[in-house]
């Protein structure tokens, strides 16, 4: 029962602390708003790079053309081969036929000058579409199905693919850290702040060390209030977060500057951007008051 009623007194002293050093209080939670609503941008604008980055990978295909010698056989042979390497997460397979029926659906064009081939004439070549696990590895898994025997050419855009992977590996690290540089940033503030609220209250203190109150029972009260100035500075930042996402996400209709670059669905989204704003904005604040007094207090 005795840490029940500690805690309820601390809440209680944490609640009265705020209230009673109010200038104090809202500077507190003006650094928390201000920092968690960049956060907050920074956190979705990672989810949804790493959403179109997903989606990017799971449309890259390894193209594998055929030769057009080859008999059912070989092709048979050919795709016991693809299925057998270990990045290949999925495969399927067109004959020439078939691929030139897919393009004359595709463009008018291609089909008035597809019609004027015969079979034999056609330079299309039988196909294997191959989709891979880890698009890291595209070009080593490539490099395999062209070594295999029967195989004409292959392709997956080269150059390009490997670019944009190594492009959005970049930006997701570089949101990762600007993520926790804000939170750093946030804490420095809330340490700083939160020290000019425990300097205004030293004698306080000093007549509670005097009476014998234990380091946990002079601690609590400051944590617990840094854990409510985190959660009233991530009010703004949530609504900012709700409201922000969904009119962005109208105006766009779902869309950044093409269809190739999709945003995530608002729901549950929203929420979940809201959670990890509001445990950050709690975290910081208990951490920052925290080492406000063990480093300012040395108790």
């Amino acid at each position: 029962m005795k840490p029940i009623r500690m805690l309820g007194r601390s809440i209680r002293d944490a609640v009265k602390s705020v209230i009673r050093n109010f200038s104090l209080s809202l500077a507190s939670i003006s650094c928390i708003t201000i920092t968690l609503i960049i956060v907050a941008i920074a956190i979705v604008a990672s989810f949804n790079v790493q959403n179109f980055t997903k989606a990017i990978e799971k449309d890259m295909t390894i193209v594998v053309f055929i030769d057009n010698e080859a008999t059912e056989e070989d092709v048979e042979e050919v795709e016991n081969k693809i299925k057998k390497i270990s990045n290949v997460e999925s495969y399927t397979y067109q004959t020439k036929k078939e691929v030139k029926e897919q393009m004359q659906q595709e463009s008018e064009v291609f089909k008035t000058v597809l019609d004027t081939w015969s079979d034999e004439e056609s330079p299309l070549k039988d196909t294997f579409q191959v989709k891979v696990k880890n698009v890291e590895k595209i070009k080593s898994t490539a490099l395999k199905i062209e070594s295999i025997d029967k195989v004409s050419v292959v392709r997956y855009g080269e150059g390009m693919v490997d670019k944009m992977v190594k492009a959005f590996s970049s930006i997701e690290k570089i949101t990762y850290i600007v993520v926790i540089a804000l939170v750093l940033v946030t804490v420095f503030l809330i340490v700083n702040t939160i020290k000019l609220t425990i300097s205004a209250r030293s004698r306080e203190i000093g007549i509670m060390r005097l009476v014998g109150a234990s380091n946990i029972t002079i601690k609590l009260p400051f944590i617990i209030e840094g854990m409510i100035l985190g959660l009233f500075g991530s009010i703004v930042p949530v609504i900012f977060t709700t409201y922000g996402y969904l009119a962005f996400y109208k105006h766009f209709d779902g869309y950044l500057y093409s269809r190739l670059i999709e945003l995530i669905l608002p729901e549950p989204f929203i929420y979940q951007a809201s959670l990890i704003v509001i445990v950050i904005g709690i975290l910081v604040g208990m951490i920052g008051s925290a080492s406000a007094v063990r480093k300012y207090l040395k108790i």
